[in-house]
């Protein structure tokens, strides 16, 4: 009996001290953060960027799972100012996803107190201004969440953690231009690549050999697919925007406008200085940038040829795509609902198939899904939908397919949908270039990429048993691409292009995740703090 006793004593206070350091863990990370205008030299002459915190590109934000954020932005541009959080899912809390559709933007001289959790997340993501065109010119930075102490990982923990912010560059102003996009003209091609801000940047990382390392890769750019590789060095794949993957050597990837990746680099190669290369894929003149990985014991600069990027163009990208497998074993955080990662085996209750088009309307270039073009409201659709405000938007304003006779217009789209519906949807590009598309809120499956029209009989190709989950997919030119999403997640979504200037130009819509009765157990009441706006202003949050 005081046997028995002793053992229920020791279990009780291994569940409390369990709970303690998950309690610990859940902890509050406070920041202030102050967007301005100031000078940079990118491409090696003067010009006007985005800072935060005098920072181009912006500070790194390092999470755990779990933390609570609150952090505080002062807006000291000229312009009104929103930043997104790429990848965080805002678990019941579109409140705080920082786009349009679910926030004024922060007037100029003010600030706006951001505060979500980094809820049941692993991995690498960013952040980026999504007002106007100011992606175009900074303020974005790297948002890593980094496991708790409770939660193993399917890797030995690296010897140093780097971040790498890739994209294309402009040296023309963001509000120059946003004026050709308003013209009704597409963006030019760009000046230039830059890696962490920089064009050609030596000893951009200094490390240890026989050591390894991580480093997360982010696609910031407006609109070109980037190959990166590091001269020498083989890298394993070990996380995609949250997923833990099948763990493969690659020499090179593919990584698309808004996608990030984490890789393990292994500092095997004799003591040197190697080339550390992003260059432009699928387009006529590629665009080449480089850093240099410096061994500590090196006393040899870098020589030779820079590797080179894959010769084949979209084939050899949509074979590496389907590579890219969910590691089924890791003990990592996980979609919600637990268990659905038997996704293959829900039926999806509905299918919604979405086409994106390049229109003129009134004469002037456009982008569209579904031949809709998002125009955006003056009064974010959130707030409109917590107010019953009439007359902001519709829910019948898209259709659910395309339709090949329907004539191109404008209209603020959102497409209905119920909280915990299983949906399919097929992102169909018709026309002969990449896309990138992204969902805030959320992770999904991505199932199956096809050539052509996506028929019903294009379901044999899917991959029902360890697709990975992400945020942000590809679609190749003349192709589909399927996913599947469980809707357990309340609120009002942004369902986007990550090419900037199509997003900019109409290519989104809204996705409007409702429950008829209100519970805080389904989403959070609109924050105390919530700017107000349009027709939302005066009223009491």
């Amino acid at each position: 009996m005081g046997k028995l006793v002793l053992l229920h004593l020791l279990c009780g206070i291994l569940v409390f001290w369990s709970v303690s350091v998950v309690n610990a863990e859940d902890d509050y990370k406070y920041f202030t953060w102050t967007a301005t205008y100031g000078m940079a030299s990118p491409l090696g002459v003067p010009q006007q960027v985005i800072l935060i915190n005098g920072q181009f590109p912006g500070p790194r934000l390092d999470l755990v799972t779990n933390n609570n954020v609150i952090l505080i932005l002062i807006n000291k541009l000229d312009e009104p100012l929103l930043l997104t959080w790429n990848g965080i899912k805002q678990r019941k809390n579109s409140w705080q996803d920082g786009v349009l559709g679910t926030n004024c933007p922060i007037p100029p001289n003010s600030n706006y107190t951001y505060k979500f959790q980094a809820k049941d997340q692993i991995g690498s993501y960013t952040y980026f201004p999504s007002t106007q065109l100011h992606r175009a010119v900074g303020g974005f930075g790297a948002l890593n969440v980094y496991a708790r102490s409770v939660i193993p990982v399917p890797y030995a923990n690296p010897d140093g953690d780097f971040s790498l912010l890739i994209g294309d560059w402009y040296k023309t102003s963001h509000k120059a231009l946003q004026q050709i996009l308003d013209s009704g003209k597409s963006l030019p091609f760009p000046d230039s690549l830059l890696i962490n801000g920089l064009k050609q940047r030596s000893r951009l990382f200094t490390a240890f050999q026989r050591k390894t390392y991580m480093f997360r890769i982010s696609n910031v750019g407006l609109k070109n697919t980037i190959n990166f590789r590091i001269q020498g060095h083989k890298m394993k794949l070990v996380e995609v925007e949250g997923s833990h993957v099948i763990q493969n050597l690659y020499d090179s990837f593919d990584v698309h406008v808004g996608q990030s990746l984490s890789i393990l680099v292994t500092l095997d190669q004799s003591p040197k200085d190697y080339y550390i290369v992003a260059s432009t894929r699928f387009t006529t003149t590629v665009l080449t940038t480089t850093a240099v990985l410096h061994y500590t014991n090196s006393q040899t600069p870098t020589s030779g040829p820079l590797p080179a990027g894959p010769a084949d163009q979209f084939q050899w990208s949509l074979m590496q795509a389907r590579t890219f497998r969910w590691n089924l074993t890791s003990n990592a955080a996980r979609p919600n609902p637990q268990g659905s990662f038997h996704y293959g085996k829900i039926t999806p209750s509905r299918t919604i198939v979405l086409a994106n088009s390049a229109p003129l309307i009134s004469g002037k270039q456009r982008y569209a899904v579904n031949s809709v073009s998002y125009v955006n409201a003056d009064t974010p659709l959130k707030l409109a939908d917590h107010f019953n405000i009439p007359g902001v938007f519709s829910l019948n304003s898209i259709q659910t397919v395309p339709n090949a006779a329907a004539s191109p217009s404008l209209a603020t789209s959102v497409l209905p949908a119920s909280l915990h519906e299983f949906l399919e949807i097929v992102f169909q590009n018709n026309e002969d270039t990449m896309q990138s598309w992204h969902l805030d809120g959320y992770d999904f499956w991505v199932i199956g990429f096809g050539s052509g029209t996506w028929s019903q009989d294009s379901r044999k190709e899917y991959n029902l048993v360890d697709a990975l989950t992400r945020h942000t997919t590809q679609v190749y030119p003349k192709s589909w691409t399927a996913i599947y999403v469980s809707l357990d997640n309340q609120g009002m979504w942004n369902l986007r292009s990550s090419m900037w200037d199509r997003q900019y130009l109409g290519q989104q819509v809204y996705l409007r995740v409702y429950n008829p009765t209100p519970s805080l157990a389904n989403e959070y009441d609109i924050p105390t703090n919530a700017l107000l706006c349009g027709k939302a202003a005066g009223r009491h949050p």
